[in-house]
């Protein structure tokens, strides 16, 4: 279900001839990343495949996750019903919105840990919103 008019999808859509940067945030126990990296087309970046040495605290990864987040076109974020916090996606997609770059959303609805109704504004911060990972695996496929 689409929630909201995209509005700076078509600037994206502009250039055609470059291939898009998509950064994903989201949580790092399901296969969710694999099934958007399987689309074809497209930079993906994957913090999950970020080594990071024990030398890495949360203020380096932080500004890791922020510099890739930078030089992304897109960042496609999934907050699933079983993550857990979804405080690092909040935070990188209002970074992200802030920037200017286009933010697809997917919240899925049942949270396990937070309240719907609070999730919701997420969506404040979003491009584009959908309630299935499939349907913004979908949207994001139109931007190729």
């Amino acid at each position: 279900m689409l929630y909201a008019v995209p509005a700076n999808v078509g600037k994206l859509k502009d250039e055609r001839n470059k291939m898009k940067k998509v950064y994903l945030a989201g949580g790092f126990k399901s296969d969710w990343r694999d099934k958007v990296k399987s689309l074809t087309g497209f930079d993906f970046v994957d913090p999950k495949e970020k080594e990071f040495g024990g030398e890495w605290g949360l203020a380096e990864i932080g500004a890791w996750d922020i510099s890739q987040i930078r030089w992304s076109d897109v960042v496609f974020a999934y907050m699933e019903k079983t993550n857990p916090s979804g405080f690092g996606l909040a935070c990188e997609i209002g970074y992200a919105y802030g920037k200017e770059k286009c933010v697809i959303l997917v919240l899925e609805r049942g949270h396990e840990t937070h309240k719907d109704k609070y999730l919701d504004f997420l969506r404040n911060v979003a491009t584009i919103t959908f309630d299935t990972l499939d349907d913004g695996i979908k949207f994001l496929e139109t931007m190729r």
